[in-house]
């Protein structure tokens, strides 16, 4: 890169941010960081009425959980300071009023009346929608009369009526778009709020940002801006538009996919970690078969060429099974730390049986490999911390049984494991596996049931270390209590 590479996330806080706009700031975040550049991030507020309170800490909190640091922002600070749109108005207000005294912009005192009355005749005579330049070529005279009746205007570009708008995008090459297809645009709104348009050339430029790097959906205004670069004689950065991202139906994302804030991934269990390899590969890849990532191997590897020009697919599955790989590549104490706040919430206090750290910290192990999300845990483990088992009796007769045959084979496996001082799993497999076929059972049809009698489920972990946790007391209450049902 022959300039300091410096990139900007730029959020809207007109709700929480959800996984097109992370996968965003990560694509951002990957390139400043692999290019050691600047990683910005600034918070674009001008639309007032859309604003959603919260929304701003949302966004924060969302980066820092992903690990994505900033090195200019909002709490950070730097030289370009401030990084909160509502604080720059002037700065916009003075490029509108310049555009104005160019000739490259003018006052617009149409009201939203006419402005909707215009657009649904255009609907009608099924023509583009667009603004058709009523208060274009108004006179001092026209202006001033609009002035005294106390309307307030607003600011348009004045786009050029003929020609062509070119540019190269990083990853599509090169896109042309027909002047005649632009409007005349608002830049400044009656409120004083700039739009997106003015306000992202404006600082962008100011704060010296090299590479754009948005979402598809922004390819269009991309012309627009460029006239604006050209008419405030600015030196525009370069732009790069990434692919849209579909549902596994090829549908628009939406909540229904999984297009919910990123915030609530958190809160359902997926490790940062495995979020940011996942939403890397929407629309990037390092080869065609690599699917784990570490951020050292995203940041050394990542760069534009490798980011596709078409769809990326959202697969919440896929998520999942990566989630499930990270959760296994874990420690026992960071497995430990990473799944408290799920325990410690959602298992009843009264009920529960955690007689310490050392007790919770022989159960995890016993799930973790079956474990894809941290939410799971508690339904995976609830069994080793309630007093009583909930289950329908009628899964404790085996296969080929009756009740008074299942009662008869529960009432002599409690015999035989009463007198065992070892409750290990080793001692417990040397005990039940014979006794299978004592009884003339198959293995399978004694471990069902006892599983049932112990867990109360018919999956669970492996059974002799799940009965060697729960411990010889516990699993005898629970086989008493199994014969009782019966």
């Amino acid at each position: 890169m022959v300039t300091p590479v410096r990139v900007r996330y730029a959020p809207s806080p007109t709700g929480y941010p959800h996984v097109g706009n992370i996968r965003t700031a990560l694509f951002n975040w990957l390139f400043a960081r692999h290019h050691g550049g600047s990683f910005i991030v600034r918070i674009e507020d001008t639309d007032v009425t859309r604003k959603v309170k919260g929304a701003v800490k949302a966004i924060l909190d969302s980066l820092r959980w992903l690990g994505l640091d900033w090195d200019e922002g909002p709490e950070v600070g730097g030289k370009y300071a401030p990084y909160v749109q509502s604080q720059r108005l002037e700065l916009y207000k003075e490029a509108a009023e310049r555009l104005i005294s160019q000739g490259d912009a003018y006052y617009c005192y149409c009201s939203p009346q006419r402005l909707e009355e215009m657009r649904a005749e255009q609907i009608k005579r099924k023509q583009p929608p667009g603004y058709d330049r009523h208060c274009r070529d108004l006179s001092a005279k026209e202006r001033t009369k609009k002035e005294a009746e106390g309307i307030t205007p607003v600011v348009r570009f004045k786009t050029p009526l003929e020609g062509q708008t070119r540019f190269i995008d990083l990853i599509r090459g090169e896109v042309v778009f027909d002047n005649t297809t632009i409007d005349d645009f608002v830049l400044l709104k009656s409120d004083g709020y700039p739009t997106y348009h003015l306000a992202n050339v404006v600082d962008d430029y100011l704060m010296e940002i090299s590479h754009v790097l948005r979402a598809e959906e922004w390819l269009s205004s991309t012309p627009r801006h460029l006239l604006l670069y050209r008419a405030l004689g600015f030196e525009p950065p370069q732009f790069a538009h990434l692919p849209m991202i579909l549902g596994t139906d090829r549908a628009k994302l939406s909540k229904r996919h999984g297009a919910v804030s990123i915030t609530e991934y958190r809160d359902e269990g997926y490790l940062p970690e495995a979020m940011v390899n996942f939403l890397a590969l929407l629309g990037w890849s390092l080869d065609d078969k690599t699917e784990i990532l570490s951020r050292q191997e995203l940041v050394q590897n990542f760069s534009l060429e490798r980011i596709s020009r078409t769809a990326a697919i959202f697969n919440r599955e896929k998520l999942s099974w990566m989630n499930g790989v990270y959760i296994r590549n874990l420690t026992a104490d960071e497995f430990f730390e990473a799944v408290q706040p799920y325990l410690m919430t959602d298992i009843p206090a009264g009920e529960t049986l955690i007689s310490g750290e050392e007790y919770v910290r022989s159960v995890l192990p016993l799930i973790q490999e079956r474990t894809r999300t941290l939410a799971e845990v508690t339904e995976l483990t609830q069994f080793f911390f309630v007093d009583q088992l909930d289950y329908e009796s009628s899964l404790l007769i085996g296969e080929k049984m009756n009740r008074q045959s299942a009662t008869q084979v529960l009432t002599v496996a409690k015999q035989r494991l009463s007198p065992l001082r070892e409750f290990d799993a080793n001692s417990l497999e040397g005990v039940l596996r014979p006794l299978a076929a004592e009884l003339g059972l198959k293995t399978g049809q004694l471990f069902g049931m006892l599983r049932v009698a112990v867990t109360g489920r018919t999956a669970a972990p492996p059974l002799f270390q799940t009965m060697a946790v729960l411990g010889k007391e516990r699993c005898l209450r629970r086989i008493e209590a199994a014969l009782q049902r019966l």
